[in-house]
């Protein structure tokens, strides 16, 4: 059986998105958890949803990359309605993920910040993204035409 670029690259292209929206769900526990604990546990649950959201980066990365490639090689057409209703909801996710989640982070060890009022932003900036990816998958799935 012989495997094309095409279908590699389909394949590619849901992995990267389940790696866009999968470890996102392991944030809320993590918050939960990090809400409950005292100051020693701190660093390592910071540090875990650090890693958890550089997942999330690089494979929307991929996730960028493979869906140009599969417009480009594929039957649509960019100014399909549901490929120019991806890329907006694209754009929006993508500027949500580096300034919501980084500047909620940073924030958290600000002399004199309320913690818990932190850890409640980072938990519904998760929730607003985690809504966000699941309109583009609805999209990308769907393939919903507009006009």
């Amino acid at each position: 059986m012989i495997i094309d670029f095409y279908t590699t690259i389909v394949f590619s292209h849901v992995v990267s998105a389940v790696l866009s929206i999968g470890p996102l769900f392991i944030i809320i526990p993590l918050i939960n958890r990090l809400i409950q604990k005292g100051e020693a546990e701190e660093e390592i649950y910071f540090s875990m949803i650090d890693v958890i959201i550089r997942i999330v980066m690089h494979a929307g990365h991929v996730l960028v990359v493979t869906g140009v490639l599969l417009i480009l090689l594929g039957p649509w057409p960019w100014y399909t309605s549901w490929v120019v209703m991806t890329i907006i909801v694209m754009g929006l996710s993508g500027v949500f993920l580096a300034t919501g989640f980084t500047r909620v982070i940073r924030r958290f060890h600000d002399p004199g910040i309320d913690k818990l009022w932190v850890l409640h932003k980072l938990k519904r900036t998760t929730w607003i993204y985690i809504g966000l990816m699941i309109i583009m998958l609805w999209l990308m799935v769907q393939k919903p035409m507009f006009w």
